[in-house]
């Protein structure tokens, strides 16, 4: 666009001279430090709100997969008491001492009570 802008801008003077323009082209631009400083946060701050836009994507996705997860164990307590197992697994991974009473049947039991859905 600039091209074309100069082109434009060139082209009549040049051309009362008897020179007739082809092209322009610009190659390098050299801009004064504050607008260079002025460019550079403008850029900044573009990359950061792309990159705010990619984590809220991902939290959407996210919570649509803990709502999904969520509905499934709503509807089937076999896949409930099956995640139950398996955080009492991953905290029994991080602790040192793990102290139960009623025995560790008691424990898997009821942790979560199945019960059978009425007609």
């Amino acid at each position: 666009e600039l091209d074309r802008e100069i082109h434009a801008a060139a082209r009549d003077k040049i051309e009362k001279h008897g020179i007739r323009l082809v092209s322009v082209g610009v190659k390098d631009v050299i801009l004064p430090g504050d607008m260079k400083e002025i460019l550079n946060r403008v850029v900044e701050a573009e990359k950061v709100a792309q990159a705010n836009l990619i984590k809220r994507r991902e939290e959407t996705a996210a919570t649509r997969s803990l709502l999904n997860t969520a509905r499934l164990m709503d509807e089937n307590p076999t896949l409930m008491r099956l995640k139950e197992l398996e955080t009492l697994e991953k905290v029994t991974e991080k602790v040192d001492k793990l102290t139960v009473f009623g025995g560790l049947e008691g424990v898997l039991k009821d942790v979560v009570r199945i019960q059978a859905q009425g007609p």
